[in-house]
């Protein structure tokens, strides 16, 4: 065996998989016992094996289980098993079927090592081997793929299991049905459709960033579970694009989101002398447009928090003022507006005090202000008065014109009088 290329493999199948060189050493150690068990050993034996990198020997035991003679199943005992057996019984054992490749007794394990004790494992050292047929080589090799294959998986659900509830950048490899293929690199994770967001599309080759959602264990390995609707995908995008955050200087409070239309986050600062939404703005908006961009055009609200109920639902309902918060039992809150800014306050389609309730966590009734209420009757009753006068004018106008045309019809009669009576006595 020539060592220098021995372990340049080693560590070229370390650097490849990703694994660390170990992992690969105990691949082989196994791999090497298998052989051997199939070439020298017997039915139900248990051979270790132990690599030495640096002179490339190979040292070969068996193991044996202790057990003390109470910890066995007795022949009567185990005429009784068989008989519950064939009866259908549940059978719960207690004790252990002694099977001499793998166990040996308290009493005789003693002989090799004095200080033994029950349920302890034994090694029997057993004669090194070096030549191996070709059955017992192509099980080495079966073995050795499967314990790489196995270490690989393992690592990959270690690093991806720490990157849970964090944002990872992936390519978008496929779209099968409902489900979006991406390439994280290592391995490919599954963006499920109640993890998408309406009205993104999903190009192969299109670079994205996602939220770990959870690692699940299957049996063709670590499947990721990415998201890109959950609520704390947004807050992540925070913390990447604002360092207050990162730092802790600032935190989000709560969050409230509807993916794809519209986010409202409530912000602190931890420190005197930060302005928790300035902070989070940016200059001139770009760290929030920053995180609007990669949300596709997702509108974000950004408000103060305030240990006050009253001052924080009163700063969730924005952009509407509020003139009032009311607090009234069972978790609700009557919020009082001006009558113009009352479908400003409840949103299209009731999501802006819809987000505003997710936020707060309170019931959140709108109502407008009696104010408003209260100035709109004078001006109905102004209305109608000046309807009542108008009738009363032209009342009065008909009268005055009725009473000019009697006054005009006597004139007249009274030019018409004299001239008759002299026509009258004339003709006479």
């Amino acid at each position: 065996m020539n060592l220098k290329d021995f372990s340049s493999a080693i560590a070229q199948i370390a650097e490849e998989k990703g694994i660390p060189p170990e992992k690969v050493i105990e691949s082989i150690e196994t791999a090497i016992a298998a052989a051997y068990k199939k070439e020298y050993g017997e039915k139900g034996q248990i051979i270790r094996a132990k690599l030495d990198p640096k002179t490339g020997k190979v040292e070969f035991w068996q193991v044996k289980t202790v057990v003390s003679k109470d910890m066995i199943y007795t022949e009567e005992e185990l005429k009784q098993l068989r008989e519950k057996k064939e009866k259908g019984e549940e059978i719960k054992e207690k004790k252990i079927r002694f099977n001499p490749a793998r166990h040996i007794l308290l009493e005789e394990a003693k002989k090799i090592e004095k200080d033994i004790k029950a349920g302890e494992e034994l090694k029997i050292p057993l004669e090194s081997k070096e030549n191996f047929g070709r059955i017992a080589a192509q099980t080495a090799k079966q073995v050795i793929l499967q314990k790489i294959r196995e270490a690989e998986r393992e690592m990959i659900l270690k690093e991806y299991k720490s990157k849970e509830g964090e944002i990872i950048s992936g390519i978008i490899q496929r779209v099968e049905g409902r489900n979006v293929f991406v390439d994280l690199g290592r391995t490919v994770g599954i963006l499920p459709k109640e993890e998408q967001v309406r009205g993104e599309f999903y190009k192969p080759g299109l670079r994205l960033k996602f939220y770990v959602l959870r690692v699940e264990e299957t049996p063709k390995g670590p499947t990721v579970i990415l998201s890109r609707a959950y609520p704390k995908f947004v807050s992540k995008l925070f913390e990447l694009e604002v360092p207050e955050i990162s730092q802790k200087q600032v935190v989000i409070r709560s969050i409230a989101r509807e993916p794809g239309s519209r986010t409202k986050i409530a912000v602190s600062s931890e420190e005197e002398g930060i302005d928790p939404i300035g902070s989070t703005v940016g200059q001139r908006g770009t760290r929030v447009m920053a995180v609007i961009n990669e949300l596709g055009g997702e509108k974000v609200d950004i408000i103060e928090y305030s240990e006050k109920p009253e001052e924080f639902i009163a700063n969730a309902l924005s952009p509407a003022k509020v003139i009032e918060v009311r607090i009234e039992p069972k978790n609700k809150a009557v919020c009082i507006v001006p009558s113009d800014q009352l479908s400003l306050a409840i949103g299209k389609d009731g999501q802006n005090v819809r987000l505003a309730a997710k936020l707060t966590g309170w019931k959140i009734d709108v109502k407008p202000s009696e104010e408003g209420e209260a100035k709109e009757e004078p001006e109905e009753e102004k209305k109608e008065g000046t309807e009542e006068e108008k009738e009363a004018e032209e009342k009065s106008m008909k009268e005055e014109e009725n009473e000019k045309e009697e006054k005009e019809v006597e004139k007249e009669e009274n030019k018409k009088g004299p001239n008759s009576e002299n026509k009258e006595t004339k003709q006479k």
